[in-house]
């Protein structure tokens, strides 16, 4: 894992046979990411994949 500082840091991770990848424990703890938890998958062909805590992303369109 490289760390820039202690609010980012760029790490890579394999895709399995089913599509699956594990999110880092570092992510995990950063942003709060409890077992069951629901994620938001975002995609931009131009712009790459994100990944948003449930919660953050309707609240994030509720502000719109």
């Amino acid at each position: 894992m490289e760390k820039n500082n202690k609010d980012r840091f760029i790490v890579s991770v394999k895709v399995g046979p089913k599509g699956q990848i594990t999110i880092p424990s570092e992510a995990r703890k950063m942003f709060d990411i409890k077992e069951g938890e629901t994620l938001m998958v975002m995609g931009d062909k131009k712009r790459g994949i994100a990944l948003l805590k449930a919660d953050m992303f309707y609240s994030l369109m509720e502000d719109r």
